[in-house]
């Protein structure tokens, strides 16, 4: 436990590094954005490729990425059955607050945290693809239908073949798969930058959370709340539950899983809501909710299995 505790701690340490320089002045708000892009198209990338590459990708992809997609349905059904009780929102609002409950932070928060806690980032690939190839598609098909289609389908289908993390992960499952030993010409370079994906990606974190402030009045505020429960509570407990119980898993197998479930609401549910306007304040403010408070589940999934 004791490991995880502290690569929790060094993370939360580089986070507030980025946060105090933007709330200090030290750096201006634009900088996020220009580090937050390299991350996503350079950095992040190539850490992804050297982990996929390095891992066993039948065993990751025969039990995470079904887990992935159990957890994640799982979240989004409740989800969508409390809104029908009781909140009684469209289905594109619906829609939105469903995939705040269970779209996870993988790539951004994911490989750090991943790499950090439990020493591999091996377990973020397979997560990451059933997010993209399977939950965004899904998702924004329904708001196309509900909310006015705003995206163009031949985008939506196209989306994840053009994704730098998907490419990477895809040519890390060949390598894996075929055993081939990447020249060092090759793999150098790739590891440079592979080593800059965290500390960059960490501090655009930080660096993001300044001067932003949730939860104002007559925006949602029970939705977001109850949005921010499943992502960070719910959706563990159900990981835990079917890791241990169906897939039969333990150890830090089972700890690196909840650790994914635990994770923070992605980005990406409100750059996939604001086309249709529908959600969008919900969608932002279970992100912020979910990016302060991560710290403390995450302590809490390595205290009980760590």
């Amino acid at each position: 436990m004791g490991g995880v505790v502290s690569g929790i701690l060094i993370i939360s340490a580089v986070i507030a590094v980025g946060y105090l320089a933007v709330r200090c002045k030290l750096l201006a708000p634009e900088v996020q954005a220009a580090l937050t892009r390299t991350a996503f198209y350079i950095t992040n990338p190539a850490l992804l490729f050297t982990v996929v590459a390095g891992s066993d990708i039948r065993a990751a992809l025969g039990v995470d990425a079904p887990l992935a997609l159990l957890s994640a349905a799982a979240m989004g059904l409740l989800y969508c059955l409390l809104s029908f009780l009781f909140f009684r929102r469209p289905v594109a609002e619906t829609a939105v607050g469903a995939m705040a409950s269970s779209y996870a932070n993988a790539n951004n928060i994911g490989i750090p945290v991943s790499l950090y806690a439990v020493g591999t980032a091996q377990h973020v690939a397979p997560v990451l693809l059933v997010q993209l190839l399977v939950l965004a598609p899904f998702y924004v098909t329904i708001l196309g239908v509900a909310g006015g289609a705003k995206i163009p389908w031949k985008r939506v289908v196209l989306q994840p073949l053009g994704n730098p993390m998907i490419i990477a992960s895809a040519l890390g499952v060949v390598v894996a798969l075929t055993r081939w030993e990447v020249p060092e010409l090759v793999q150098r370079p790739i590891d440079m930058l592979a080593g800059a994906a965290v500390p960059m990606v960490l501090l655009a974190f930080g660096m993001s959370l300044a001067g932003r402030a949730p939860l104002q009045k007559g925006d949602g505020r029970v939705e977001t709340v109850v949005a921010t429960l499943l992502k960070l509570v719910g959706m563990p407990l159900v990981v835990w539950a079917l890791g241990r119980f169906v897939f039969g898993l333990e150890g830090q197998h089972l700890l690196a899983l909840v650790i994914m479930g635990a994770l923070p609401t992605a980005q990406n549910v409100f750059l996939f809501a604001s086309p249709y306007g529908r959600g969008t304040v919900v969608a932002r403010d279970v992100i912020l909710l979910t990016t302060l408070l991560c710290v403390g589940a995450l302590l809490v999934v390595a205290w009980l299995l760590g």
